[in-house]
């Protein structure tokens, strides 16, 4: 008899409706723990939306949401992610004139029993120096820690938020489109960053980019118009006829 792991995140029937208008649902989502799992599909699918909803950056119509089986549907976001839970914005936002390690500093203070209270002493924020440092050297950026974050170059932004998430220890990562606007230089060393700080973690990632999706994920979900139009492995998914004529066309190998 094969045991089945309980899945470490799932859906139940989740769905958002603005008015009259559903961006996402109903669906269902089965994350197996350990996983790479990608969501794809094109700009309106609601990939995003469906993202808002699993960290609590917006509330679900109806449905529900398990975090290793227990139902966080509806909680804030500080509480996700007081869960295991982190996520990453398509949308880069830094301290434009703090340092790299200072970044991380906050971030591994917001995490401390201090908490908010990190402002009260330099000697507060010093105890996380040395975890901040290994965190950069991790994502590739230790040559850059003392860099302000407003001259670092995109691609190493994207890895300082990255190394923001991986801050908060999470069991969980949601990766919210990690290689766009990159070059092809920032997306080959973005997909290894990726593959190597997976270990130990299941990650999420919406992605246009079906390259990177095959060389990164475990099993893909194509999202059309908020539901689930296809599931399986990239092999599986990429030849299934609906998301050949729906999404990726002849051109995508």
């Amino acid at each position: 008899m094969t045991l089945i792991s309980r899945p470490v995140l799932e859906t139940r029937a989740l769905t958002k409706d603005y008015g009259g208008f559903t961006a996402v649902g109903p669906v269902d989502l089965r994350i197996a723990e350990g996983t790479v799992h990608a969501l794809v599909g094109p700009n309106g699918a609601g990939k995003t939306t469906l993202f808002h909803l699993l960290t609590g950056h917006a509330k679900p119509s109806a449905g529900r949401i398990l975090l290793g089986g227990n139902d966080i549907t509806g909680r804030p976001p500080e509480r996700i992610a007081r869960l295991g839970v982190a996520r990453s914005f398509q949308v880069t936002s830094l301290f434009e004139h703090a340092s790299a390690v200072e970044h991380l500093e906050l971030a591994l203070m917001s995490g401390s029993p201090l908490g908010r209270a990190f402002w009260r002493s330099d000697r507060a924020l010093a105890r996380h120096r040395e975890r901040a440092r290994e965190l950069l050297d991790q994502v590739g950026l230790g040559r850059w820690a003392d860099e302000p974050a407003g001259r670092l170059p995109y691609g190493r932004g994207r890895a300082l938020e990255l190394a923001l998430a991986l801050a908060l220890e999470p069991r969980l990562l949601l990766l919210d489109e990690p290689t766009a606007g990159m070059g092809v230089e920032d997306v080959e060393r973005t997909v290894e960053l990726i593959g190597r700080v997976r270990e130990g973690r299941t990650v999420v990632l919406v992605e246009h980019n079906m390259q990177v999706v095959a060389s990164l994920a475990d099993r893909v979900s194509v999202l059309q118009r908020g539901r689930i139009l296809a599931e399986g492995p990239y092999d599986e998914v990429r030849s299934d006829e609906r998301v050949v004529e729906a999404y990726l066309g002849a051109g995508h190998e």
